[in-house]
């Protein structure tokens, strides 16, 4: 696996851990935070950037917003992100206007959108008044408009493109808009892991994805392309989304997609949501004297871990979907990758049973097929 697909898993794992599961991480700019959080957990993860955050190409916008605040200073700056305002202010110190610019912002009613900003916001001196609880754009404008912005001034640096909805209900609110973009969304340098983690789900080949941003989330179903209706099915029945808040998850709310997310957006939190959630969507049950547990890539036996490779993997889900009941060969081809033939079928099988060293879990029926020995 590249980049894209690296797969570390912690020596040993506890029951209540991450301990074979895979796990898709869509972030940039924190992925290997996230991946490290997650494989600290016991976790496989995918690691496949949906996005990247870019500086502006031409800087000639982020100059006249920068002029604008100095021209008419902002009664309510709105600091959305953490690298925003700091790329604002390096960019203003490189037009010798970071003072000036400093100097009118401490006078602001400042709203930091989360944490990044906030520490942005005290590092370069002034200091916050407020943030929203769910860090979400309709939160700051509801908070203003009842704070009253009539007659004022509000800068709001951007978060990688614009907000129309927000600008325009401060503007009907009576206030003057003036935006900041200091960096934009792109498409990732290399886009074959977000593929790559598109196949995986499409396949049912991942337990999870995380999202930390609604534009990752819109540009992931967006590159599933013709895929799509494919990694939305993938999504509402056995691929957890799991969100880093209300507003990462609106995309694919609005798609009819069930998402985990936690009470407070952050990355630990969304760890420990994916810690609690995965592990009760397991399968349990026993045969042939053993007790048996389905995690992502791996089965419980007894108590122990043992990978498995994703045929013998397939085969043991569809086993165990129907307990005690006989699946043919025919049956189970169709839980293999296409072009698999019957050969492929038995293959799996005998990789299944070594791969548990629990031979007889799974039982041959002459000219039937398999079956989970659950007597």
């Amino acid at each position: 696996m590249t980049d894209g697909a690296r797969a570390t898993t912690r020596p040993g794992w506890t029951h209540d851990g991450l301990a074979g599961f895979t796990i898709g991480v869509t972030a940039d700019r924190r992925r290997d935070e996230l991946a490290a959080l997650l494989q600290r957990r016991g976790a496989r993860v995918v690691i496949a950037p949906a996005l990247r955050i870019v500086p502006l190409a031409d800087d000639t916008d982020l100059r006249e917003a920068t002029r604008a605040c100095l021209d008419r200073p902002p009664d309510i700056l709105i600091a959305s992100t953490g690298i925003g305002m700091r790329g604002w202010l390096e960019a203003a110190e490189g037009w010798g206007l970071a003072e000036p610019l400093r100097g009118v912002l401490a006078d602001a009613y400042v709203v930091a959108r989360g944490p990044e900003a906030r520490g942005a916001i005290r590092a370069a001196g002034p200091h916050d008044q407020w943030s929203p609880e769910s860090e979400s754009c309709d939160e700051v404008v509801d908070h203003l408009c009842r704070r009253g912005v009539a007659g004022q001034v509000v800068a709001m640096q951007l978060h990688g493109g614009r907000q129309p909805e927000c600008t325009t209900a401060l503007e009907a609110a009576g206030a003057t808009v003036i935006e900041v973009p200091v960096h934009r969304w792109a498409a990732p340098t290399d886009p074959a892991p977000l593929h790559r983690l598109i196949d995986l789900v499409a396949g049912r080949l991942v337990d999870a994805v995380t999202f930390t941003s609604a534009p990752a989330a819109e540009a992931l179903l967006r590159a599933a392309g013709d895929r799509g209706d494919a990694v939305l099915d993938a999504f509402r029945r056995d691929v957890l989304a799991s969100c880093v808040g209300a507003v990462t998850a609106e995309p694919l709310l609005r798609r009819g997609v069930p998402v985990s997310m936690p009470s407070r957006a952050r990355l630990g939190a969304l760890v420990r949501t994916i810690v609690d959630e995965l592990p009760r969507r397991t399968v349990t049950l026993k045969a042939a004297g053993h007790l048996l547990t389905l995690r992502g890539h791996a089965a419980v036996v007894d108590g122990e871990l043992r990978p498995l490779a994703p045929a013998p993997m397939a085969v043991l889900r569809a086993l165990a979907h129907s307990p005690g009941r006989v699946l043919s060969r025919t049956a189970l081809l169709r839980t293999l990758p296409r072009g698999a033939d019957e050969h492929a079928v038995e293959m799996a099988v005998a990789r299944l049973r070594a791969g548990l060293r629990a031979p007889r879990v799974v039982q041959t029926v002459v000219k039937r097929g398999y079956r989970l020995r659950v007597d």
